[in-house]
């Protein structure tokens, strides 16, 4: 193999980017936060405070089991729905998935004060595996500046 040829190594965010073009109907919500990249993935790694914190239609979120990384979780919808959800959460990197619901979260660092941040994920079309595409746009946007007001809280 040539030593010459470069190489691309993705970060968090074009990750999630590249997951979430896979998955029809799925959205990416993108944003800067001004506040370093510690503090922010700090606040959304914390899944039952900090995530539930910045995700509107989030009532509760519980942890159920985190072994190197892999996660099982419980999540309640504001509307009473519930998912069981398996996946990764690493620095900078969450997905987790049910049968019926997709969460995607990853954050990289802009600079020493700032944080790039993207959201996906929605509910999934029973035996598809498709995402229906209703109010997450405007979900993910809604996330971003919850985000940015803890931040400068």
């Amino acid at each position: 193999m040539n030593q010459h040829w470069p190489v691309a190594e993705p970060d968090a965010v074009a990750r999630l980017h590249a997951l979430a073009a896979g998955v029809r109907g799925a959205s990416v919500t993108e944003g800067v936060v001004d506040a370093p990249y510690a503090r922010v993935w700090a606040h959304l790694a914390d899944l039952e405070k900090g995530f539930g914190d910045v995700e509107p239609d989030m009532r509760r979120f519980t942890v159920l089991s985190n072994e190197n990384g892999r996660l099982e979780a419980l999540a309640v919808s504001r509307y009473g729905m519930r998912a069981r959800l398996r996946g990764t959460l690493r620095p900078g990197w969450c997905w987790l998935q049910s049968r019926f619901l997709l969460i995607g979260v990853a954050a990289a660092p802009d600079g020493p004060e700032r944080t790039r941040v993207a959201f996906t994920g929605g509910v999934r079309v029973p035996g598809r595996a498709a995402l229906i595409p209703l109010g997450v746009k405007q979900s993910g946007r809604r996330s971003l500046r919850l985000l940015q007001r803890r931040m400068q809280g």
